[in-house]
């Protein structure tokens, strides 16, 4: 069994219990481009995937005693089944992999809308494998990273969520070096979208391709624009639901520099000059749009 064993969670020596938190972030894909599907199905990407201030709160406990087993608490009831949700399943995919013999308590505050393209449960999943390793001193990036890539695509993302560019299905990661923060507007309509439809859906006269080079050096500017803010799945969502593409125009009609569709949707993030700017236009969405959440909030620095 590994040493459960570490430093800067809270320890109650007697029971050897260990209590850590963190903020799992969601986030945003500036821009998101096929660029081509591989023989067992997976399309492989083109991506920049900026993390946001927006965060659900993972809190985790870890005992010594007890068998190997995984509890699950979420402020949202339809999340809680220990067996389908990503935080959970993270942390029974840890002790496994490591050979663990300890009990976890997972307690999940949700604040990333489900089904929006946000990452929310990737991010979670993430979250609790950094939490676990933390906790037990595993150093050992890459089987975390065999593990996080099982869970799900964007999961090795949230292994250390910094802005960077993403290829193949999600395990490729250049960080990005320059990347200001930047304000943002998000319009979280009141439906989600589910991700394997949309790829169902998308067709090869919609892929991108890789994107240009200058596109990645305008984004460690922190120049946007809408030639750089592309999504090929917003087109396959935009069918079946057109009000994206109204939220899209709204946000920009408000003075967003790009709006675009993130991720699988349903979520569009509006870019904007200031956090003044994207305040007010989120105010101002809310009063035109009774049908959808606007969030001020922003992007991630890069720290590297």
């Amino acid at each position: 069994m590994a040493p459960l064993v570490a430093a800067g969670e809270t320890v109650c020596r007697a029971a050897m219990v260990k209590l850590v938190a963190e903020r799992a972030v969601a986030k945003i894909n500036l821009f998101l481009r096929v660029v081509g599907r591989r023989p067992d199905g997976y399309h492989e990407l083109d991506s920049i995937f900026l993390p946001i201030a927006l965060a659900d709160v993972v809190r985790l406990e870890l005992r010594t005693t007890g068998g190997r087993a995984v509890r699950l608490l979420c402020d949202a009831p339809e999340l809680g089944d220990e067996r389908s949700n990503l935080a959970s399943r993270a942390a029974s995919a840890f002790l496994e992999e490591f050979k663990i013999d300890g009990s976890v308590l997972i307690q999940l505050e949700k604040r990333i809308p489900v089904g929006a393209g946000l990452g929310g449960g990737s991010s979670d999943a993430g979250t609790v494998l950094r939490m676990m390793s933390r906790l037990t001193r595993i150093d050992e990036p890459s089987r975390l990273g065999v593990i996080a890539l099982k869970l799900g695509a964007d999961v090795p993302f949230f292994l250390d969520p910094v802005p960077a560019r993403v290829g193949g299905i999600g395990e490729e990661i250049w960080p990005l070096k320059s990347v200001p923060s930047m304000p943002l507007v998000l319009a979280i309509p009141s439906f989600g979208i589910s991700t394997a439809a949309v790829f169902k859906g998308l067709k090869p006269e919609n892929w991108n391709g890789r994107a240009p080079e200058d596109h990645t050096a305008a984004a460690n500017r922190g120049e946007i624009t809408p030639a750089i803010a592309i999504n090929d799945l917003a087109i396959v969502a935009e069918r079946e639901h057109r009000e994206i593409g109204e939220l899209r125009a709204l946000l920009n009609s408000l003075g967003a520099r790009a709006a675009q569709m993130t991720g699988s949707g349903s979520a569009v993030f509006g870019v904007f000059g200031s956090t003044a700017d994207a305040e007010q236009a989120a105010t101002a969405a809310s009063v035109r749009w009774s049908d959808a959440k606007f969030i001020a909030t922003k992007t991630a620095a890069s720290t590297c």
